[in-house]
Parts: C-alpha cells; sequence; structure tokens
C-alpha cells in the first residue's frame, strides 16, 4: 500500500431526502484518490447510499470501482427523485434559489399538508395488500452479491431497529438484503414494519428504522483490521440556537435530537476512552483510539427541516447534491492532512 494512502471508516446518517448531501460528499471523496474507503456503517439514507457505494467499489467487472461507485450512487439518487408518493407541485420550485423559503414552502404544500395529517389516524397497515413500499424497486435492482461481497470492497454495515426489545441490529455481510435496507429505512408512520428471520435470535424479527438507534453506529467500525479514523457524514443539525415555538418547527427538533441522540451517545463514549488513555488511567492499546472527522453543513441544514426530508424533489436534491460535494471538498482541503493522525472535530469541546 503506498504510504500516501488515507484510509477511513465512513459513518453516513439517515435523514430521508436529505441524504443527497451525502450523495454529493461521496462523489467528492471517491475523486481523491488517497482516500481508500475501509468500512461503511449506515442507517436509513446512509444505508441506501452505503449499498450503492459498497455495490460499486465491489463490482468485479468494473474497470474503474470509483467510476462504477459514483455511477451508482448517481442512479440511486435519481430513481429517488423520480419518486411520486410525495409529489410537490410546480410552484414550489420557483423559490428554489431561497433554502429557508423552500422549507416554509414544504410545510405549506398541500403534498405535507395531506401526509402529516394522515400520519396521525392513517396506519401504513391500512392499505392491506394494496400496500407496496416505494423503495422496494429501487433497492431491488442493486447487485447483492456487491453489496453482500465480503472478500472485496470496504465491509458494511446496516442498522436496524429491533421492534421486539429495542435493540439495535447491525446487519453484514451476507446478512443484508434487501429486507434488510428497506427495515433501516423504515419509519414506522410512513412504511410497514419489515420482517426478517433474524439468525442471531433463530426467530423472526419486525424492524424499524435504524436512527432511533443507531444514526448511524460507529461500533462496528472499532474491529481490529480497521483503521482509526472515523469520518461522520452529518445531515442532522447538532444545534439551533432559536427556540422552536411553532408546532412544525418544535417537531422538527425534537426529530433531529432523537436521531442524533445515539450518535452523541457514542461520541461521549469515545470522548471519555480518549480522556482515559491520555490521563494514564487504562494502558495504551488497550481501547481503541478513533479520530473523529465530520462532513456537515449546519447552516444549510437549519435552513430545512423534517418536511424537506419526506419529499424528495429533484430540484432539492441536486441542492443538496451540489452543498455535500463542496462541504466534503472543504473537508478535504482544511483537515484532510489530520487523516490518521489526529481528530479534526474537538468532540471533548461538544460535551462541555
Amino acid at each position: 500500500m503506498s504510504a500516501n494512502i488515507r484510509r477511513i471508516n465512513l459513518a453516513l446518517q439517515g435523514g430521508g431526502a436529505h441524504g443527497a448531501f451525502t450523495w454529493g460528499a461521496l462523489v467528492r471523496l471517491l475523486e481523491e484518490e488517497t482516500i481508500e474507503i475501509a468500512s461503511i456503517s449506515g442507517t436509513s439514507a446512509g444505508a441506501l447510499n452505503g449499498a450503492a457505494l459498497k455495490a460499486g467499489l465491489s463490482c468485479p467487472e468494473a474497470a474503474d470501482p470509483r467510476q462504477k461507485a459514483i455511477e451508482t450512487l448517481n442512479w440511486l439518487w435519481t430513481r429517488i427523485g423520480a419518486v411520486q408518493d410525495l409529489r410537490l407541485t410546480a410552484w414550489i420550485n420557483v423559490f428554489g434559489p431561497v433554502m429557508g423559503i423552500m422549507r416554509d414552502a414544504y410545510f405549506a404544500s398541500p403534498a405535507y399538508l395531506a401526509a402529516e395529517a394522515a400520519s396521525g389516524f392513517v396506519s401504513p397497515y391500512m392499505y392491506g395488500p394494496a400496500y407496496r413500499n416505494p423503495l422496494e424497486d429501487i433497492v431491488g435492482q442493486l447487485v447483492f452479491d456487491d453489496v453482500c461481497a465480503t472478500a472485496r470492497g470496504p465491509d458494511f454495515f446496516v442498522c436496524t431497529t429491533r421492534v421486539r426489545d429495542g435493540k439495535s441490529r447491525i446487519f453484514t455481510g451476507a446478512e443484508i438484503s434487501v429486507e434488510a435496507i428497506l427495515a433501516s429505512a423504515c419509519l414506522p408512520t410512513i412504511f410497514q414494519a419489515v420482517e426478517i428471520h433474524d439468525p442471531k435470535t433463530g426467530r423472526d424479527e419486525i424492524f424499524y428504522d435504524g436512527g432511533y438507534t443507531g444514526n448511524p453506529a460507529l461500533y462496528p467500525m472499532f474491529a481490529p483490521h480497521l483503521p482509526d479514523d472515523i469520518v461522520v457524514i452529518n445531515i442532522n443539525p447538532l444545534e439551533r440556537d432559536q427556540l422552536p415555538v411553532t408546532p412544525q418547527d418544535i417537531a422538527n427538533r425534537v426529530n433531529e435530537i432523537s436521531f442524533n441522540s445515539s450518535l452523541l451517545r457514542e461520541l461521549r463514549a469515545i470522548t471519555f476512552v480518549k480522556r482515559l488513555l491520555a490521563t494514564g488511567r487504562i494502558p495504551e492499546g488497550s481501547m481503541r483510539d478513533v479520530n473523529i472527522h465530520m462532513i456537515a453543513d449546519d447552516r444549510l441544514m437549519t435552513s430545512l427541516s423534517v418536511s424537506t426530508k419526506l419529499v424528495p424533489s429533484p430540484y432539492l436534491l441536486g441542492r443538496l447534491h451540489k452543498a455535500g460535494y463542496a462541504a466534503a471538498d472543504a473537508f478535504l482541503g482544511d483537515h484532510g492532512d489530520k487523516i490518521g493522525h489526529d481528530s479534526s472535530v474537538d468532540i471533548a469541546t461538544m460535551f462541555n
């Protein structure tokens, strides 16, 4: 291996249509020849991105696996942008250049208001035999021989939440299936829960969105054969300065807090271990001393909301892709030299 190669683990958050930000960030990372992706942990939209990334990088027929991964990601989000379940009327796009107005327009759109109202009294189980997850056809077209490959490409971990006991369940290798990806992205107010036979428990289990217990899960990437650097692509804002006062803004902030809580718990644990190592209270090498990096654009994400997560309009996806690409480019320019040496995020300060 070249001395210039920087190996990283990728932690991909979920966040509905906002996952297009991660799409753009991944494209920029793939363009960087000195970056090697050793593992991917993904939840919800992060699991979709991770599956497309893994399928491309593991494709044995690809002359250029990086380019194949970019093409697979582009295909995925083009297909997601064509989903018509919550299609917006064309007039909303005239506000496109101003993301804050776009957010408010989504909140006021007939599509979002109808979906929000229905979620309070319409269960996804009321559709009966007519029910079909709109993501199933998209996910089913991925080449799962490549998604599940363990001998080539990065390790891939898919986070889900087991409904029976509320525990996180990580699928990896041959365990990964269409159903596992759909389970990771299964918001129970919108989609029917996903049933999978779980060899770990020996029973058929029901699963919800992985974001409730790991968004994404970091601990699978502590394996000894993986590098010390974890790059989190964060699409849920950690902070908002303004007090939410409208019903929509309150619900939006509760959504962000809920889906960041598991990540913050793991980051706090990492901070604790790093402090113990730094003070010599535990022997060096007894636990992993991981480096944490983050690709994010909180200024953009705070101008959006839960409403824009649920409506994957092509215009919004394009804007998010462009922003993700720019954020990853800025990360590489500002902090790329820290990979393999130190964290570029002061996680200790985050918990003061």
